[in-house]
């Protein structure tokens, strides 16, 4: 399967696609055309331009007052890669940095970067092959672009760097051997083409909103059986309710309850309480605005990957290279902190539904067990819930609200962008353990509702759980149950 590097609207289904099904990436002829034209405009402009040209005739950031002579351009963009690799912190993961990959090749293409083609078909060959660079975490402000992770993710380019390629991390040049290719000479401008841009960010948004979209959507099947196993009630998620405070996604999270809990006898048992607890009762007004939230940054993020984002930005057609500000990261770095505050109050609730079901109330057992006293049952899983949901608040603090003057002031305002994408990964991951134990708690205190029957739909979801989760009858071993839960909505 291949997928077309195009001018073409690519959207974050579309990358999600191209990831997880193993798509090969091929340059389209009106791709291949536009960079092919910019790089000859700007060969010829260097010829007669007479005035220096920031990045590509001069030094950078705070030397952009510094020119450079003709014949030392090309090991300007040289040094530039090298010296700018000044990551540090953990691995970012292969499947993150795959999606780099494949927003540099998406933003090079369109002609305003000034790359070689064969700068770009590298990238793609890299791509194509599972060549993946070793990428670290910390490094980039923000602006400018992502400089030091970008700057790793192209040193292979050059024959420098690691690269992780059949299982193990080894040299980019030994990998480059067995594959007969040579390191690229880069010429003007194609280092600083690289290094600006906001990729890293862009593709831990990327990521995360993946993987909101099916949280979000596990978050509604969890909700709706720790509904029936706490014997909550229906009625919160009656359209009524919803027609007169219209929220799209708290609308949606009704109807998808009410789309789940269908055909259930547990949730048309009458009952004998008159209200249930706000983790229950406003299930569609916090999930909602959750969806909502993945629906705007989904707008933002989709616009960043559809763009160039490199400085300076060259236009043939126009005669014009200028020297401007795509590379900030401003308007990603805004929404990512706003995920992150969502996606952590979807495990916020969770965790305090997990509290119910262990709370011994409405005819459950406390703690899940037949036997409390002897058995702690589920006591621990929720203080681990409550752990995680705690370190998410401070995870939350935003990184947009920072900056910190960098290049002798030349760069005096940064996004901090790359730490909101990478807490927010942090997040999201957190979120996806709380589900889970959630998960756990929920399946459990079903059982104690037999011989009462949850809806069709639930009880598809509880019977595969089954098959991996078991029931828990007496203490046991828990951490193994967790990571099967996790495992469980991962796949």
């Amino acid at each position: 399967m291949i997928h077309h590097i195009s001018h073409e609207r690519l959207t974050i289904e579309r990358v999600r696609e191209i990831i997880e099904k193993g798509y090969k990436l091929d340059l389209g002829e009106e791709a291949k055309a536009d960079i092919e034209k910019c790089r000859k405009y700007l060969d010829t402009k260097m010829e007669d331009i007479g005035r220096p040209v920031y990045g590509v005739t001069t030094g950078f950031g705070s030397l952009c007052n510094i020119t450079i002579p003709a014949d030392d351009l090309s090991q300007l963009q040289h040094n530039l890669v090298m010296s700018h690799a000044c990551g540090t912190g953990e691995r970012v993961s292969p499947e993150i940095v795959k999606i780099i990959l494949l927003l540099k090749i998406q933003s090079l293409s369109y002609g305003n970067s000034g790359v070689q083609l064969a700068t770009v078909q590298r990238l793609i060959d890299m791509f194509n092959n599972d060549i993946i660079p070793v990428v670290y975490q910390q490094g980039s402000l923000g602006a400018s672009g992502d400089l030091a992770p970008l700057a790793h993710l192209c040193l292979p380019l050059i024959g420098m760097g690691e690269v992780e390629y059949e299982g193990r991390v080894q040299p980019s040049a030994e990998v480059w051997k067995k594959f007969g290719w040579e390191p690229i000479r880069l010429q003007s401008k194609e280092g600083l083409a690289l290094l600006n841009g906001t990729q890293f960010m862009s593709a831990h948004g990327v990521w995360s909103l993946i993987q909101a979209e099916r949280l979000s959507e596990w978050a509604d099947r969890i909700g709706a059986m720790s509904l029936e196993a706490f014997d909550g009630r229906i009625e919160p998620f009656y359209p009524q309710v919803h027609k007169v405070r219209a929220h799209k996604g708290q609308a949606a999270t009704a109807d998808r309850f009410r789309e789940l809990l269908e055909g259930s006898e547990l949730i048309r048992q009458p009952k004998t309480h008159v209200q249930d607890p706000y983790s229950f009762r406003c299930i569609p007004q916090v999930h909602g605005a959750t969806k909502d939230t993945i629906a705007y940054v989904s707008s933002v993020i989709e616009t960043e990957i559809n763009s160039a984002t490199d400085n300076p930005t060259v236009f043939p057609d126009e005669d014009l290279i200028i020297s401007a500000g795509n590379f900030h990261g401003q308007p990603i770095a805004l929404a990512m902190d706003f995920l992150a505050i969502a996606m952590a109050e979807l495990a916020n609730i969770s965790e305090r539904r997990i509290y119910l079901l262990i709370s011994g109330e409405r005819g459950l057992p406390k703690f899940l067990v037949a036997k409390p006293g002897l058995n702690s049952g589920f006591m621990i899983p929720q203080y681990t819930a409550a752990s995680i949901v705690s370190q998410s608040k401070g995870l939350c603090m935003p990184a947009s609200v920072d900056s910190i003057p960098s290049s002798q002031g030349q760069e005096d305002h940064v996004s901090m962008g790359a730490n909101a994408a990478t807490k927010l990964v942090r997040v999201v991951l957190n979120t996806e353990r709380v589900l889970a134990i959630e998960l756990l708690n929920s399946a459990q205190a079903l059982e104690f509702r037999r011989p009462l029957k949850s809806s069709p739909a639930i009880e598809k979801i509880f019977a595969d759980y089954r098959k991996e989760v078991p029931f828990v009858d007496e203490d046991r071993y828990m951490h193994p149950l967790i990571e099967k839960s996790i495992e469980f909505i991962r796949k």
